[in-house]
């Protein structure tokens, strides 16, 4: 038996575009100036509290979940007036799940999404189907705590050897260290390839089919 859990934003979809629109509205509603579009990218993966947190860490914390309502606010009003940018796939990756669905593995979903947003986003790429388990923010603590991957490995029936944590982020890697599971980063997404190494990846994969030769390997 094999598990692959994936992070979903900046490891299989690009939606850093709506995510900075979003985070702006959110801002721009309190009066604020909004976070650069690389701070925001570098929150990404992180449950929204704790992204707010992050961003304005000397705010208080009613203000943090004030932000975060409105995040989710804007980014449904973006969606109802059909204003959404398109969050593709990255490349290879429609295939690279094909090709490990074929090969056996089970595969998993880890992310600070909500449950409706990661819903959407697989039933619109036709992926919703190849995965096991989908874990997200509406069910357990943000990231870098382990209870997502606890709770795929539960679906899957699956050890801690028998998986592997797929992500761009320090974030993911480090969910990754603290299940004790084997951890490859990607480098198409939000932190840098030393950023993961440094975090514990065993490896960090520069496209789709170094990330299938890694899992393969």
């Amino acid at each position: 038996m094999k598990l692959a859990v994936f992070d979903c934003d900046g490891t299989l979809i690009d939606s850093q575009v709506n995510i900075i629109r979003a985070m702006e509205s959110s801002f721009q509603r309190h009066g604020l100036a909004p976070p650069d579009s690389h701070a925001t990218r570098r929150i990404v993966g992180l449950s929204l509290v704790e992204a707010m947190q992050a961003l304005l860490p000397e705010a208080d914390y009613d203000l943090h979940l004030s932000l975060a309502d409105d995040y989710k606010t804007a980014f449904q009003r973006l969606r109802a007036d059909k204003a959404l940018d398109a969050e593709p796939l990255y490349p290879g990756i429609r295939s690279l799940l094909d090709t490990l669905d074929g090969q056996g593995w089970l595969l998993a979903v880890a992310t600070g999404k909500s449950d409706r947003g990661l819903k959407l986003a697989l039933e619109h790429h036709g992926i919703h189907h190849l995965f096991i388990s989908l874990q997200t923010a509406d069910r357990h603590p943000s990231k870098p705590h382990p209870s997502m991957l606890h709770a795929a490995l539960a679906d899957a029936g699956a050890q801690v050897d028998q998986a592997v944590m797929i992500g761009d982020t320090i974030f993911d890697i480090a969910m990754g260290e603290a299940a004790g599971v084997r951890s490859i980063g990607v480098d198409w997404g939000y932190h840098d390839a030393h950023e993961l190494i440094d975090a514990g990846a065993a490896h960090v994969a520069d496209d789709a089919d170094h990330l299938l030769a890694l899992l393969n390997g």
